[in-house]
């Protein structure tokens, strides 16, 4: 009998043993499982790259769950945000504007003026091949309604009462919009408009 529990005690310490050497040698793909439950990072941060020349446009369920109200009223049903009360009319800072939900580029701040009129406002575009326009006809009179080609988000209209050179105005929307910084711009993936500003 006093054989019987020496030999199961043994037992019990061998195996105490091996499941605590299996505890420190984890393979590491259960070492990652660890750390992932743990809510450690176990991958080093990708560089943030944009690739809206191939964006597909998500569903419209998508764009109310990523967009704020108002982001999807104007850029999804042609709204228009109240003037002097948002984000870029008084934005003074170097960068570029990108469209909301494609981040194509639109439009820089060197092009940029104050208008008065409560709204951003730009000359000339920083990218022609991102911008389409249209005849607006709604509220019974005839605009020049302005869209991104990647997204097709409306943007905003466009109006010949500008300064010069270029005598335009582009009007558009903050919230169809996202300001990139100069600083920023290398690491937000556009770094080929860095050189704007240098």
């Amino acid at each position: 009998m006093k054989v019987l529990a020496m030999a199961v005690i043994a037992l019990f310490l061998a195996l105490s043993c091996q499941n605590a050497g299996a505890a420190q040698e984890k393979s590491p793909a259960r070492k990652k499982e660890d750390l992932k439950m743990a809510g450690e990072k176990t991958e080093p941060q990708q560089r943030k790259t944009v690739n809206w020349q191939s964006f597909k446009k998500p569903d419209d369920a998508t764009l109310k769950k990523t967009l704020t109200p108002l982001q999807y009223k104007v850029t999804q049903h042609e709204g228009t945000e109240p003037p002097f009360q948002n984000e870029y009319d008084r934005n003074k800072r170097e960068g570029i504007y990108v469209d909301i939900v494609s981040g194509e580029p639109l439009f820089s701040s060197k092009d940029k003026y104050d208008s008065g009129t409560g709204w951003p406002s730009f000359t000339k575009p920083l990218a022609p091949e991102n911008i389409v326009t249209r005849v607006d006809r709604s509220l019974f009179t005839s605009r020049t309604e302005v869209r991104s080609k990647h997204a097709d988000s409306h943007l905003g209209h466009l109006f010949d009462d500008g300064p010069k050179p270029t005598g335009l105005r582009y009007c558009m929307n903050s919230a169809a919009l996202k300001f990139i910084p100069q600083e920023d711009l290398e690491k937000e993936g556009y770094g080929e408009y860095k050189k704007l500003f240098e």
